[in-house]
C-alpha cells in the first residue's frame, strides 16, 4: 500500500495524474456536477492530535464526495491518553481494516513512523515543521491553473520559514516543477539552505510572479522572536503598498493573521488566491484518496 508522507512520494508523472484528476474534480464542483462514488464502501479514519480547520474538513469534504466514510477520532480522547503508545493506536485501528488513515501530529515523523505498521495508507495531513504534502499539491495546482507553466517563475515564500512544514513541502515541490523559490524572513527565521534568501522583501519584490505568506508559527518558538507581531508586521507584511500594480499572485496557506501576514486589502485583491486555495484543496486531496485507495 502506497503511503504519502513527504511530496517527494510521488513522481512528477504521479502528480500530473493527481493534478489531472483534480482539474475533473474542481470542475465538477464549479458546474455543480455529481461524482462517481468510487470510494462506495471504503472507510477512512481522521487522527489528528492537532487542531486543524481547512485540512481537516476538506479531507473529509474530499472523502465523502466520492462516497467514502470518515471516522473521526478525537485525539484527546484516545487510548494514548491512557498511556497507549502511538505506534499501538495505529496497529489497532489497523486491525479494523480501514482503507486510509489521515494524520496529523505536532512531532515531526509520527506519521511516517505509523506508515511502517500499517497496511491502510497513511497520508500526512501535517507533522510538526517537517512536511504537509497535501498542501504544497493544492498550492502547485492552484499554480498551474493561474500559470499553467511553472518553469523558470519565481516564487518568495515570506515569513517563519524556519518552522514552516507548508515551506518544507512548496521548495521541494515547487522546485521540482521548475520554480525558482526565494526566501525572505528575517534571521531567526531562516534556515541553513543554499536558496537565495534575504531579510528584505524590497529586494525581490520587482522579480517575483508569486509571493507565499507564512503564519508566524509562534507555538513553535522556545523564545520570543519578536517584541511583538506588530512589529515583525511592518517588515514582512504583504501590503497594497508593497505589491503596488505588480502582476503578482499571492498564497497563503492559512489561517492568515490579518495585517500581520497579509493585509485587510490585499486579501479583497483579485491576486489573492487565499480561497482559491481552499477550493483548490477539496480537489486535490480527492485525487489524492483515489490514488492511494484505488490505486489509479
Amino acid at each position: 500500500m502506497q503511503h504519502l508522507i513527504r511530496t517527494d512520494d510521488f513522481t512528477i508523472e504521479e502528480i500530473e495524474s493527481i493534478l489531472a484528476d483534480a482539474k475533473i474534480f474542481s470542475t465538477n464542483i464549479k458546474n455543480g456536477e455529481g461524482f462517481d462514488r468510487i470510494l462506495q464502501d471504503k472507510i477512512i479514519i481522521t487522527l489528528f492530535f492537532e487542531n486543524s480547520t481547512r485540512t481537516k474538513s476538506s479531507f473529509e469534504i474530499a472523502a465523502k464526495r466520492l462516497g467514502a466514510e470518515i471516522v473521526h477520532l478525537d485525539a484527546s480522547k484516545s487510548s494514548t491518553k491512557k498511556g497507549e503508545t502511538l505506534v499501538d493506536t495505529a496497529m489497532n485501528l489497523d486491525a479494523m481494516e480501514p482503507n486510509a488513515i489521515i494524520v496529523r501530529h505536532h512531532n515531526s515523523g509520527v506519521p511516517k513512523i505509523l506508515s511502517n505498521h500499517t497496511k491502510a495508507s497513511i497520508i500526512n495531513a501535517g507533522d510538526g515543521a517537517h512536511a504537509h504534502p497535501t498542501q504544497a499539491l493544492l498550492d502547485l495546482f492552484t499554480l498551474k491553473e493561474h500559470f499553467s507553466n511553472l518553469n523558470g517563475k519565481k516564487i518568495a515564500i515570506v515569513g517563519d520559514i524556519k518552522n514552516s512544514r507548508v515551506a518544507n513541502s512548496n521548495i521541494e515541490l515547487l522546485s521540482r516543477f521548475g520554480m525558482e523559490v526565494i526566501l525572505v524572513a528575517p534571521p531567526q527565521f531562516l534556515p541553513k539552505t543554499n536558496l537565495k534568501s534575504t531579510h528584505f522583501l524590497s529586494e525581490i519584490i520587482d522579480e517575483v510572479d508569486v509571493i507565499m505568506s507564512l503564519r508566524t508559527q509562534t507555538e513553535r518558538h522556545s523564545s520570543q522572536s519578536y517584541a511583538s507581531l506588530k512589529d515583525y508586521a511592518s517588515d514582512f507584511c504583504i501590503t497594497g503598498e508593497l505589491v503596488g500594480d505588480r502582476d503578482i499572485v499571492i498564497l497563503h496557506p492559512g489561517p492568515v493573521h490579518r495585517n500581520i501576514d497579509i493585509s485587510d486589502e490585499l486579501l479583497e485583491d483579485k491576486r489573492c488566491k487565499v480561497l482559491e486555495q481552499v477550493s483548490n484543496g477539496v480537489s486535490i486531496r480527492m485525487a489524492v484518496l483515489k490514488k492511494l485507495i484505488t490505486q489509479s
